[in-house]
């Protein structure tokens, strides 16, 4: 390698977002870099040139250890929509200055769909102006939504939370159910993939029943049908438990979460905010069927409880962390990294890297198949795709009973 690295993060964190990152790190000084920079709230600070020397802050392999395990986007992140190239090209051009001026031979991109898009639209330019500079991009979504990977970094420990989560809320609210009905029901995250909601399948076991229902937003929600679901299953059990996704919609498109009020704040890629999923249906069913209702929203928890991620998935995000700087040093440009599932028993892994255009902008969605066929839980064959990625777990460092982070002041660039 005979530049330096320069790496960032975009989107939603996720429990091991800074393992990936930590795998740049170490493969790019393993393979020579010089320096190996951090773009501080990605390519938005970046255009401020806001970076950090990341040698400055992970000085040892304790570092590394402690990065593996650190929730959140220890870089800062970011949701930004770089223009199209014919519409802005000063933009461009002023992102080329600052990677000249640092010497980037390798742009890394750690990030989901829209991240990618910029990772297509950097490399786009690279090529228009006869630019030298690689640029690779990194899978990180819970949403596991990116196309032409078998999963995606993020989503095995989101999953494994939830599915604990799911376990604990069900063992709470039996202790609660004595001649009194309850109905709880669990708001997931899942804009237009249901892959995270469908993890709580996985609370079912000798030592607990379940939830009893599962509404993806691949198919269409029906309020009736539901309240008449809710209603039957009031009639054999004093307890039902109904995880939903937060971006189930109606037959018409509307999103469940507008009827209850709901958010208007847009992102700079136009995904308007979803909440309040829960609580609607949690006060509709109380309305409905006159029982006890209670609404849990995991919220950002399920994205940020490194405490509890998977050990698959933090070496996985460690393993195409490195990928990536392997196949930029080689030469790979406008590419992402994928995860290839090789074998289920023994659970195996290895990556491959596959053309950005052909993942930019698109989105895997759960296959209908995959869901029973009244649209109320998810079949053998999605959870045995999901239980191998919530396997093992890393003991955090830690000091005085707490976890220990490794962190960026907001304010250090």
């Amino acid at each position: 390698m005979y530049g330096n690295v320069i790496v960032g993060q975009s989107g939603g964190p996720t429990a091991v977002i800074n393992s990936s990152l930590a795998g740049v790190f170490r493969t790019a000084i393993d393979r020579g870099a010089k320096k190996v920079y951090g773009m501080r709230f990605g390519i938005q600070g970046l255009l401020d040139e806001m970076y950090v020397d990341l040698s400055d802050y992970i000085k040892n392999e304790l570092d590394v250890e402690i990065l593996k395990r650190t929730p959140s986007a220890f870089l800062g992140t970011c949701r930004y929509k770089l223009p199209a190239i014919h519409e802005n090209q000063d933009i461009y051009v002023k992102i080329f200055e600052i990677l000249n001026k640092l010497d980037i031979e390798c742009f890394i991109y750690i990030g989901g769909n829209d991240s990618m898009d910029t990772i297509k639209k950097l490399s786009d330019y690279a090529i228009l102006t006869g630019q030298t500079q690689k640029f690779v991009g990194v899978p990180k979504t819970i949403d596991n939504d990116l196309a032409l990977t078998d999963h995606t970094p993020g989503y095995g420990s989101a999953a494994k939370y939830i599915a604990t989560s799911t376990k604990e809320i069900i063992r709470d609210g039996n202790g609660f159910s004595y001649k009194k009905p309850l109905v709880t029901i669990i708001e997931i995250m899942g804009r237009n993939a249901g892959w995270l909601t469908g993890a709580a399948a996985l609370a079912k076991g000798e030592d607990c029943e379940g939830v009893d229902l599962i509404y993806l937003p691949e198919v269409p929600f029906d309020t009736e049908a539901f309240i008449e679901e809710i209603n039957k299953l009031l009639k054999v059990k004093n307890t039902v438990f109904v995880a939903i996704s937060e971006g189930i919609r109606l037959q018409d498109g509307t999103y469940v979460s507008e009827a209850g009020g709901g958010s208007d704040y847009v992102d700079a890629f136009g995904h308007k905010q979803l909440t309040g999923s829960a609580t609607y249906l949690a006060n509709l069913v109380n309305h409905k069927v006159g029982c006890k209702t209670r609404a849990v929203e995991f919220s950002s928890l399920q994205r940020s409880a490194s405490h509890l991620a998977s050990r698959v998935d933090i070496n996985e995000a460690f393993m195409v962390g490195g990928a990536a700087v392997k196949a930029a040093d080689e030469g790979d440009s406008g590419k992402m990294v994928v995860i290839d599932r090789v074998s289920d028993d023994p659970y195996q892994s290895a990556t491959g890297v596959y053309d950005v255009h052909k993942i930019a902008n698109g989105e895997k969605l759960v296959p209908r198949n995959w869901i029973n066929e009244n649209g109320t839980y998810v079949t053998e064959d999605f959870i045995d795709y999901v239980r191998p990625l919530i396997q093992g777990d890393y003991p955090c460092v830690m000091v005085n009973g707490l976890p220990r982070h490794l962190y960026l002041k907001a304010d250090e660039v």
